[in-house]
């Protein structure tokens, strides 16, 4: 069985400028990095806590999936990350359980590492992203 691990906790937010001093707060340290993800359309500024990170979502257009997950919802909670040592390997055990892709899959995420979403109707209503992150 490929070993699998938390990456990271995505929360999505209006303005990354606005919540960065908050977070920083709250976990005491500044932001490790920031990156705009263009097949993602967001700018991202991701936290590095207790060996996974969590990462701040500011879409950047109304009409991406975070700016449209912002006008439904509002701020919070938008995906958890799973790290997986081969992408199309995880995909394969997931559709076989009935788990379906959002979008094209596998596509660049942060960082350039292939990434795909699973699409919350078949994952217990949670949006679920999976990172290849091959092993050392």
């Amino acid at each position: 069985m490929d070993r699998v691990t938390l990456d990271h906790v995505a929360i999505a937010v209006p303005d990354l400028e606005a919540a960065i001093p908050r977070y920083v707060a709250l976990l005491g340290r500044p932001p490790a990095g920031r990156e705009r993800v263009e097949s993602e359309g967001v700018e991202v500024a991701f936290f590095d806590v207790g060996g996974f990170r969590i990462e701040l979502l500011e879409p950047t257009a109304a009409d991406t999936p975070v700016g449209r997950f912002l006008a439904r919802r509002g701020p919070g909670l938008h995906h958890i990350t799973l790290a997986v040592p081969d992408l199309a390997r995880a995909l394969a055990r997931c559709r076989a359980q009935g788990m379906e892709p959002v979008g094209p899959a596998p596509r660049p995420g942060a960082g350039g590492r292939p990434v795909a979403f699973l699409d919350p109707k078949t994952t217990g209503g949670i949006l679920v992203e999976l990172v290849e992150v091959p092993e050392r």
